[in-house]
C-alpha cells in the first residue's frame, strides 16, 4: 500500500493533473470524497489543498455547483 500523499505533493500533483489537461480549464474537479479516496487522504486535507489552489486562482468555486479549473489561470 502506497504511503499518501503530502499536503504539496497533492497540491502538485493536482497541478500536474491540470497542467496534462486531465482537467482543462473550465472544467469541474472531482468531488472532495472522490478526491480523498483517490489520494487516499482525509476530506479535510482536500478541503485544504483546494483553498490554497483557489488563493492561487487555479480553481474556483460556485456554490451549490462544485469547483472549477479557471479559465485564465496565472502562470
Amino acid at each position: 500500500m502506497p504511503i499518501p500523499p503530502t499536503m504539496n505533493e497533492l497540491i502538485d500533483d493536482l497541478l500536474r493533473r491540470i497542467k496534462v489537461g486531465e482537467f482543462p480549464p473550465g472544467s469541474q474537479i472531482p468531488s472532495t470524497q472522490q478526491l480523498s479516496d483517490h489520494y487516499d487522504v482525509s476530506v479535510s486535507t482536500i478541503h485544504r489543498a483546494v483553498a490554497k489552489l483557489r488563493k492561487q486562482d487555479v480553481l474556483v468555486g460556485r456554490p451549490g455547483r462544485g469547483v472549477f479549473v479557471a479559465e485564465s489561470r496565472k502562470r
